[in-house]
């Protein structure tokens, strides 16, 4: 016969002991860092209180922190992460701040801050800038971008599928690995309506290209963005241009993938030539062509492709997102209620 509970059990069921509190004391060695460590009044040790909930304090070049147990590693670890950027020459700021937070919670912030085997050199060099993972998934796609000949990243916008994609596309052009950038996209609205627009057919499609314009001068000096482009090195354009060619030491990149049609997507992929690395980014869940999900190239193309040799697929959720953080809460709105 099982036993009553006494009253003081069922009081703790009902009033369960605080969490243990914790302390950590950490000491940094380069004085001249210790302001954009801490940031504009302290504005990086604020976020850190804020996003924890833990307590900082910072005398000189020590810095005390007291909350919860698993709050204060985290934050310690994030603080050894922040301290390591800055080491490294690369930027600390506020994203670069909340990515280290996001992914303090994964096994891999460790690997990423000593530069151990699970992240081994996990990190895109372009002329303008050293761009690292602000999210677990993005160390699997930065990998897969250095290693696979194919590579799907699907996702949420704001992941980082393009911007990465580019990133990588840009050093190999720089290093020599490749002799051009192929950058498409699908103009899901032009058909018959695209000769209406004014202009060439240029004009009439970059709006429609203008995140892939964006990555790329976030990357390279404007001007030899123009002059790659005036020269062909780089190419952008939309994916009906692709058809009948062979992609030969080539980066390629498709991006708004979903919006394809299984045809198109089919004549895509197969014009991949040798020396060449092919990137499909998309968002399953935004498909604009008619007929939806069921006639969407990317989903049919990861169906059929995944599991095959030399051909990753990457899929980033909401927990990835790395723009501003009440853009994930946006995103798991959207899909919470669609669900």
């Amino acid at each position: 016969m099982s036993r009553k509970p006494t009253r003081a059990q069922t009081m703790a069921q009902f009033h369960p002991a605080p969490p243990q509190r914790a302390r950590a004391e950490l000491e940094f060695d380069e004085p001249a860092i210790l302001g954009d460590l801490f940031g504009q009044f302290d504005a990086n040790l604020v976020l850190l209180e804020n996003r924890l909930g833990v307590y900082i304090a910072a005398r000189g070049n020590r810095i005390q922190i007291e909350g919860s147990e698993d709050s204060v590693a985290r934050a310690r670890d994030v603080l050894k992460g922040m301290h390591q950027r800055l080491k490294q020459g690369l930027e600390l700021d506020v994203g670069a701040v909340d990515a280290l937070i996001m992914m303090s919670s994964e096994p891999t912030l460790e690997g990423i801050i000593s530069g151990g085997q699970d992240a081994p050199g996990v990190m895109i060099r372009t002329r303008k800038k050293t761009i690292v993972p602000r999210s677990a998934m993005q160390i699997d796609y930065m990998l897969a971008l250095a290693r696979q000949d194919i590579i799907f990243g699907l996702g949420p916008a704001g992941t980082g599928k393009t911007y990465l994609a580019v990133a990588q596309a840009v050093s190999q052009l720089m290093s020599g690995s490749v002799q051009r950038l192929i950058l498409s996209r699908p103009a899901v609205e032009a058909g018959e309506r695209l000769g209406f627009l004014p202009g060439d057919m240029k004009e009439k499609v970059d709006p429609y290209l203008r995140p892939i314009y964006d990555a790329l001068y976030d990357c390279m000096p404007p001007e030899q963005v123009e002059r790659r482009i005036a020269s062909g090195e780089i190419e952008i354009a939309p994916i009906a241009f692709m058809r009948g060619r062979t992609l030969a030491d080539s980066f390629i990149i498709l991006d708004e993938a979903q919006n394809t049609t299984q045809a198109q997507m089919k004549m895509f992929l197969t014009r991949f030539g040798q020396n060449s690395r092919m990137v499909i980014c998309g968002d399953p869940k935004q498909v604009d062509i008619p007929g939806g999900v069921e006639h969407s190239g990317l989903a049919d193309a990861v169906r059929r492709l995944e599991g095959v040799d030399n051909i990753a697929t990457v899929r980033f959720t909401v927990a990835d997102v790395v723009r501003h953080p009440i853009v994930g809460r946006i995103v798991e709105a959207y899909e919470g209620k669609e669900a």
